[in-house]
């Protein structure tokens, strides 16, 4: 510790949390303290990618009509977005498409008849298309090239798609499998520009993939794909150009959030929670296209009105959420108290675009893998959220007698079931989480990163802690266990908050616990915490605030 603290003139603390994750090597461990472009690895190995170039500009050449479709979520939309403005850029003639929940997921036949019908000689797919085998082979009949851009698993059988680019095609050698879709698209745009500028396009020296990087951060983030390797690069970049604020669409949704007058930039928890609910409630409760068009919208005037269309959506979505996720937990809790794996609930009229966001509060809830379905008129749609290594899209292959439909990846997937296979299909899953979790030793109830005193835990520390950002699925935030801390005075804030002073010994710090009002200990009690130490910055004062997330007695 005390070498890899010396080499990188780290505190302590920060070098613990580091070797606790596996960065060791103080080489290593600089690169990823300083993420930069110029650490992501060329497309080498990327299979079908060199096609799907070819075959693109080619189309550019001649003029031909492109049309770009993806799917109706946040990974989805900004692929979407992203192919639509670098072929845009490129002098390409695009016909931009996304999907609509009420269609159902991915490439249907009758979106790539349109397609064709609208004279598309190439159609481009965003985070849907690998296993579209039906619209895939539609449009080889019409004699259009189906170039797929996704990361979903690849199913066994050959592609209709004339190239089809996605990490997980077995033959695939890149060496980073966690990209999402939006991921691939910006290589596939960097590519595309590199070879059309060594072909002496014009076009293609003015346009700069990079300002696609807010894009590509705002997908990855939503789609909850690990932040390592590849993936940290392109969003700790994305992050940077968001913070810009040049595209008229994210600035104008960026003031409905009230996150533009923010004193910070904007971070991981910014996106997660201000901006990615707003765009994804369009697809779930309606037209993913008015994401779209606001990611596209070429001004603030027209931004400014499409910005409040999807904030006005969101709100809408709250409130059935909060009806969908009160009825789920109900049968949550009688899952659990009956001991089972896992939680597989559904309901008749639960609107199926919130189900996702709800299965994933019932894992935070329960700690459980968990799948909810909204049923109408006795078909149902369901998500999947997991915990605990248990593999999702394996689970749902097991089940699959039971199932319409199904796809998406280890953590998170959806499926369609009907209401008369919906018992067989609880039973089939909650065996396959059982044969998964049986023999496994429970872990501790709260795992931390490390150790720390409040002495540790000043601004400077705060701050050094966030260059392990940015922080989401496979690299969260840093975690703290403070033993031993003295309440100096609590108080409620908001609806259901608790405002906290603590000392240890000389040191005192200010902390914020959302959500844990009823476990106010009162003053003058020993406390130890688990939390997150943040930079806290209000009116331009910066300072170091605990978030804390778990509240105990002392231990003796």
């Amino acid at each position: 510790m005390a070498a890899l603290a010396g080499a990188l003139a780290l505190r302590p603390l920060t070098a613990r949390i580091l070797l606790a994750r596996g960065v060791s090597d103080p080489a290593l461990a600089a690169r990823f303290l300083d993420p930069r472009l110029a650490n992501l690895r060329p497309p080498d190995g990327i299979a079908d990618l060199d096609r799907a170039l070819a075959r693109l500009s080619d189309a550019l050449t001649r003029g031909e009509r492109i049309g770009v479709f993806g799917d109706y979520d946040v990974d989805g939309v900004t692929t979407a977005a992203i192919l639509t403005l670098t072929l845009r850029a490129l002098g390409g003639n695009v016909l931009p498409r996304v999907a609509s929940r009420s269609s159902g997921y991915g490439l249907s036949p009758a979106v790539a008849q349109a397609l064709a019908d609208d004279g598309c000689r190439v159609i481009v797919t965003g985070d849907c298309g690998t296993s579209d085998h039906e619209a895939l082979a539609l449009c080889r009949a019409r004699g259009v090239d189906a170039i797929v851009i996704d990361h979903h698993q690849v199913p066994a059988g050959a592609s209709a798609a004339y190239a089809l680019i996605n990490p997980h095609r077995p033959d695939d050698s890149f060496a980073f499998k966690g990209l999402a879709s939006c991921g691939v698209a910006f290589y596939l745009a960097a590519a595309l520009r590199s070879r059309l500028r060594a072909a002496g396009v014009a076009a293609a020296e003015a346009f700069d993939p990079r300002g696609l990087l807010d894009l590509v951060a705002l997908g990855t983030i939503a789609d909850m794909v690990p932040l390592t390797d590849e993936n940290r690069v392109l969003v700790s970049a994305g992050l940077r150009e968001l913070a810009a604020w040049r595209r008229p669409g994210l600035r104008k949704l960026a003031e409905v959030a009230e996150l533009l007058g923010k004193d910070a930039a904007p971070d991981a928890t910014d996106v997660s929670f201000r901006l990615t609910p707003r765009l994804n409630a369009a697809g779930r409760l309606g037209e993913a296209a008015r994401a779209l068009d606001l990611l596209l919208s070429p001004d603030d005037v027209d931004a400014a009105r499409r910005a409040i269309e999807l904030d006005d959506v969101n709100h809408e979505r709250q409130r059935i959420q909060e009806f969908v996720m009160a009825e789920a937990l109900k049968a949550a809790e009688i899952e659990r108290e009956a001991g089972q794996p896992a939680i597989v609930v559904g309901g008749e009229g639960w609107h199926q675009g919130v189900v996702g966001i709800v299965a994933a509060k019932l894992v935070d809830r329960f700690a459980a893998p968990a799948v909810v379905v909204g049923f109408q008129d006795g078909k149902g749609r369901g998500s999947c959220r997991t915990v605990g290594g248990f593999n999702l899209h394996q689970a749902l292959q097991a089940c699959t007698q039971h199932l319409s439909a199904h796809g998406g990846h280890a953590a998170a997937a959806g499926m369609s079931v009907a209401i008369g296979n919906f018992a067989a299909f609880r039973v089939a899953f909650l065996a396959e989480a059982e044969r998964h979790f049986r023999g496994v030793v429970a872990q501790p109830a709260i795992e931390v990163d490390a150790v720390a005193t409040l002495d540790e835990l000043g601004l400077p520390a705060a701050e050094e802690l966030r260059r392990l950002g940015p922080f989401g699925a496979g690299n969260a935030e840093p975690l703290l266990a403070i033993p031993g801390v003295e309440v100096r005075s609590t108080r409620v804030v908001g609806k259901a908050h608790l405002q906290l002073t603590l000392s240890q010994g000389s040191a005192v710090a200010d902390a914020i616990a959302f959500g844990l009002a009823d476990s106010d200990p009162g003053q003058g009690a020993t406390l130890d915490v688990v939390g997150v130490a943040e930079v806290d910055t209000f009116r331009g004062y910066r300072r170091m605030r605990l978030r804390i997330k778990h509240i105990m007695k002392a231990a003796p």
